[in-house]
């Protein structure tokens, strides 16, 4: 898998409904809706306690679309609710945990790291952050790719 661009949108509680439409509209299946409730407590860059407000909020849903695939989920009371026009993030995926590191730190110099690169539950090597232009940016190399 070469690497690729993604678009991923932020929500404010209304993720599931905005992505059964787009799938309504571009068809296909997801491969993959979570909940803010699955995600383990422990793991590194997870919630220690999911509010009763966040538990029924997307964690994190895609949308193959074509060659793309758009992704996307809610905002929380960790993060905050978003205002639309900030709401999205450009989404990485790279071919290996060197390749994520070399552009999480080019690209995070001089921004804000939201959560460095690190194994995820989800099977992932991951990194969120805003670089200095503002530019909201997710790393991903998914381990289990073939």
């Amino acid at each position: 898998m070469a690497t690729s661009v993604n678009p991923y949108l932020i929500f404010n509680g209304n993720c599931e409904e905005a992505f059964l439409f787009y799938k309504s509209v571009f068809g296909g299946e997801f491969p993959y809706i979570g909940k803010f409730k699955d995600m383990p407590a422990d793991e590194h860059g997870g919630c220690a306690q999911v509010s009763d407000k966040d538990a029924n909020r997307i964690m994190h849903v895609s949308l193959p679309i074509g060659d793309t695939i758009l992704m996307g989920s809610d905002s929380n009371e960790q993060s905050g609710d978003v205002a639309f026009g900030g709401n999205f993030s450009v989404s990485i995926n790279v071919e290996s945990e060197g390749e994520g590191d070399r552009i999480f730190n080019g690209l995070s110099a001089g921004g804000t790291i939201y959560m460095p690169m690190g194994k995820t539950f989800w099977g992932a090597y991951f990194g969120m952050f805003k670089d200095k232009f503002g530019v909201s940016w997710m790393v991903n190399f998914d381990e289990n790719q073939k």
